[in-house]
């Protein structure tokens, strides 16, 4: 939120980066419940990683790179995967 409303906190980059780390990890944790605690705590980071890698490579590639675009690219790309993840288990009625 720090971001996007570009306050003048000094905890606005810090924050904005827990949360371009943190957002994408915890929506592709909730992918891979299948994992122990480990494997899916690795997967999940690499996977973050991964993806601010590449919305950071678009942006660039694009001529159109900002801190509150990268936030909101990545808010955009990690919400669907925990929200498809509940539909799924209330269509087939089971969980995971």
């Amino acid at each position: 939120m720090l971001a996007l409303v570009d306050s003048p906190s000094v905890l606005r980059g810090p924050c904005a980066l827990f949360f371009l780390l943190a957002a994408p990890a915890v929506a592709l944790a909730t992918v891979l419940r299948g994992l122990d605690r480990f494997g899916r705590t690795l997967c999940a980071l690499a996977g973050s990683v991964v993806l601010n890698m590449l919305v950071a490579q678009g942006m660039l590639a694009v001529h159109h790179w900002s801190v509150r675009g990268g936030v909101v690219t990545v808010t955009v790309l990690s919400v669907p995967l925990p929200l498809a993840v509940l539909l799924r288990e209330r269509i087939s009625g089971k969980r995971t």
